[in-house]
């Protein structure tokens, strides 16, 4: 059966590589290509040259960190993007984790669902063409764009109360790690209670995983202890992982079967096998599957998952 909600997340090294991947994608009939904004390229930045050179491929972020950004400069980059490619970016917004905001930016990582709940407010506002005038906690401005922008913003959630937020407060939820029956058993119920309580229909879960086409052991844990490797180590993800099943977590790095939870991999045709289960098992909407590079040839491992992930 053909998958239509099925997207790429990539994860080059330059704008141009990214640039690059997002246009292959487009050529190999992926649906959607996703970025994160970490310490490499601006995702925004990147899909303002990807708006101008492809004609079909949907857009997204997952995520970009708000705390060392203005709402006002996000929407002002939305509409921007939106100008060249409407209808095709979905903004994916989030806090991020303590040690990056504090340990990068210098800035006080402290109640970061409050943050995301006002950020989120007074960007919908503005995507909307409405004049904003907001007097909160964290912004205080009064603005509007030039009009209308109205990309779906959608936050990032790990736990069960950021499930609830995103289904109150945005269009959908991102996540990033999570097990398939985590998925189905924490998240799928808190984003609609959260969206009960705006009194809407549950909003979207996009799940998140990532995927490694190899049969070589040795290579798979090598590309997830360079790419992914950190994970374990943030309190957040441990104490995720511990609710999905996974104990041994607390040790800070991952188990054997902490990979296989969120790491598709195998030949094409036993990871299209776990696509299917993956989303039969986590009850989400659309699936984002990060490109995890595997050996030394980069492009062709990059290419040769973003054909097959056309090919779904």
């Amino acid at each position: 059966m053909a998958l239509s909600n099925v997207g790429a997340a990539i994860h080059e090294r330059s704008l141009a590589g990214m640039l690059a991947g997002i246009q292959y994608a487009e050529k190999a009939g992926v649906r959607s290509a996703w970025l994160t904004t970490g310490a490499g390229p601006d995702a925004l930045m990147v899909f303002a040259a990807a708006a101008a050179t492809t004609t079909s491929i949907h857009m997204g972020t997952a995520i970009v960190p708000i705390y060392p950004r203005h709402p006002i400069v996000v929407a002002q980059q939305v509409a921007d993007i939106w100008s060249l490619a409407p209808g095709r970016l979905t903004l994916g917004i989030g806090p991020s984790h303590g040690p990056q905001v504090e340990g990068r930016f210098g800035l006080k990582y402290e109640r970061p669902l409050e943050h995301v709940r006002e950020f989120t407010g007074v960007l919908k506002g503005l995507l909307s063409g409405a004049e904003v005038d907001h007097q909160g906690k964290h912004y205080k401005l009064k603005a509007s764009l030039f009009g209308p922008a109205p990309a779906p913003v959608i936050n990032s959630a790990l736990r069960e109360r950021s499930f609830e937020l995103a289904g109150e407060v945005a269009d959908g939820a991102v996540t990033w790690l999570c097990p398939a029956p985590y998925l189905k058993r924490v998240a799928v119920p808190a984003l609609e209670r959260g969206s009960q309580i705006a009194g809407r229909p549950r909003q979207r879960l996009y799940g998140h995983a990532f995927v490694c086409l190899t049969e070589d052991r040795d290579a798979l844990l090598k590309a997830v202890g360079e790419s992914l490797g950190h994970y374990p180590r943030l309190p957040n993800y441990q104490e995720m992982f511990v609710q999905a099943g996974y104990p041994e977590a607390r040790e800070a790095k991952f188990s054997d079967g902490m990979i296989d939870a969120v790491v598709l991999h195998g030949s094409e045709r036993t990871a299209t096998d776990k696509v299917h289960q993956f989303l039969d098992e986590s009850g989400c909407d659309d699936l984002l599957l990060s490109v995890t590079v595997a050996g030394d040839d980069r492009t062709a491992a990059l290419h040769r998952t973003l054909d097959w992930i056309g090919g779904l």
